[in-house]
């Protein structure tokens, strides 16, 4: 293991996380905060964060002065694990350093994070999941508005991918190729491209520019230039932080002319932005038929289109859409498929964003949201989960397995839309991953059960008695960054709750579901570190 190199490559990384915080500098200063005027708690908290970035980096630089050398794949998983583990920290400390609170007390005093609450805050805005521990971001005394603006930031950059940017600017040759593939979870994220900096800067250019159209169409229809961004931020990066504490529901509380514009628009980002980057480029270059071919596109588009019917259905007949207006009947329907379809998306692109406490829908469509967490966007997507296309190819190879029982002379090759799969291994790493989440979520469950005590439950005014469900709903939120869950974790609840050992843990979930699974795994196995 070149430990000079790995650390040269972390210095850079602190660099530019702390050269991302500048631009949420400006938030803080007159005019664009809201009254006014200078706020001092944010500013001088983003600004002592960029100064620790800079030193960590001149640190880390220094020694890895004699950091040269051929970054093989070792190196490449451990800069990239530990460049994640890195930028939790870092991203930590302007919650931390400007005194941002979680909540009031009884006496209206108010509540600061604690150290849990700043990594929990940091990690579940890089790795896009978009659960949160604050409570009321609406009060400025509580969450300056800079530090808002960077927690939005946080998706803008993990969305993206620290190493894909890493690369994007500084290239690093045939070894990006090592980087990208460590960080960009899913079977198809191997790209074709010979040269990876092009590749990143396909994939920075597209991810920028759909980030900024989606930002100009918002302030068409009526939001100011810090929530415009702020939420482009979270849609494009499928993370889900809102600038309210109702997500995007609020513009339709607060009675926008054009708030249900605003969550069709929304929608069919979050659906681009859980789409394979590189049939996105195919898109611009206008081959369209690239898109519509591919078996994994078009399967993610077939749930989109069938979970929606499905959870419209039985919520019309449990009213789950129902409220104390007088709607007439075509009126009911267009509010389900509103409410519907915005949720399924929300969730299966493990967005995070609510218009609707879907914690009050019927058990049918509770439980099939919970499913879908487990799903996913598309591979080389910004989204989360396991992915579409490992679905569809465990799927597969249970179908060869079943035929295999009967017919065990019989040896077909695994196909894909059609092709046959020419990786061998990649059956196998299908099935080790699928038996790795179950394991991680199993055992993690397990423990978040026996640790957190009921009164998490109480306190979050929920029954104690659903403590088994909604610890899984939390576990499953995290591990497959999704955000918002079911019950104390619901679309109107957070993760304040919760004791700093169960933060801790959902922090570590949130990176694991982020990444590819190994390069954080690996961090934690002696042998890694020898060298060869």
């Amino acid at each position: 293991m070149n430990l000079a190199l790995v650390s040269h490559l972390l210095g850079i990384v602190a660099w530019l996380i702390g050269l991302m915080m500048v631009f949420s500098l400006p938030w803080a200063l007159p005019p664009l905060t809201p009254d006014g005027q200078f706020e001092a708690h944010g500013f001088w908290g983003l600004f002592g964060s960029i100064g620790v970035c800079g030193l960590v980096g001149v640190v880390f630089r220094s020694l890895g002065q004699r950091g040269d050398g051929v970054l093989y794949r070792k190196e490449s998983m451990a800069v990239v694990g530990l460049s994640w583990m890195l930028a939790t920290v870092l991203g930590a400390l302007p919650f931390l350093l400007s005194g941002t609170s979680l909540q009031r007390d009884e006496a209206g005093q108010p509540v600061h994070m604690g150290i849990a609450d700043c990594l929990f805050e940091s990690q579940s805005g890089f790795s896009t999941t978009g659960a949160t521990v604050l409570t009321r971001i609406e009060d400025r005394e509580l969450v300056p508005r800079s530090i808002l603006f960077w927690r939005s930031s946080t998706h803008f950059l993990g969305g993206l991918g620290i190493i894909v940017l890493f690369v994007t600017i500084l290239g690093q040759g045939s070894a990006g190729k090592a980087l990208m593939r460590a960080e960009m979870p899913g079977p198809s994220a191997d790209s074709s491209q010979t040269r990876m900096q092009h590749t990143a800067w396909i994939f920075a250019g597209l991810y920028c520019g759909l980030n900024a159209v989606l930002a100009v169409l918002l302030m068409v229809m009526g939001m100011d230039l810090f929530d415009a961004l702020c939420h482009a931020f979270g849609t494009m990066a499928t993370g889900g932080f809102s600038t309210y504490d109702t997500s995007l529901g609020h513009f339709a509380q607060a009675g926008y002319p054009y708030a249900v514009g605003i969550e069709y628009t929304v929608t069919v980002f979050m659906i681009l932005a859980g789409t394979n980057f590189a049939l996105l480029y195919s898109l611009l270059l206008f081959k369209p038929g690239k898109l519509f071919a591919d078996l994994e596109w078009r399967v993610y588009m077939a749930i989109i289109i069938g979970v929606t019917a499905l959870v419209i259905g039985f919520g019309l007949f449990h009213e789950d859409f129902h409220d104390s207006a007088q709607h007439s009947h075509w009126e009911s329907i267009a509010r389900s498929i509103r409410y519907a379809l915005f949720q399924v998306v929300s969730v299966l692109t493990t967005t995070g964003y609510g218009t609707h406490d879907f914690n009050g829908w019927n058990s049918f469509g509770r439980g099939v949201l919970f499913l879908l967490m487990f799903v996913g966007g598309c591979a080389g997507s910004t989204g989360g989960g396991l992915k579409v296309i490992r679905h569809i190819l465990f799927l597969k190879v249970m179908g060869l397995e079943i035929e295999r029982a009967y017919r065990p002379s019989v040896v077909r090759p695994l196909r894909l839309g059609g092709e046959p799969v020419e990786d061998p291994d990649l059956r196998n790493n299908v099935l080790v991953y699928f038996g790795l989440i179950l394991v991680i979520f199993v055992f993690s469950w397990m423990f978040l059960v026996t640790v957190e005590p009921d009164q998490t439950w109480i306190a979050g005014g929920q029954p104690k008695e659903n403590k088994l469900i909604d610890a899984a709903s939390s576990i499953n939120a995290t591990l497959n960054n999704i955000g918002p869950g079911l019950g104390v974790v619901g679309a109107t609840q957070n993760y304040a709750v919760f004791t700093p050992v169960a933060k801790i843990l959902f922090t570590f979930l949130m990176m694991i579901g982020r990444l590819e699974i190994f390069v954080i795994l690996v961090l934690f196995m002696p042998s890694f570190w020898r060298s060869h």
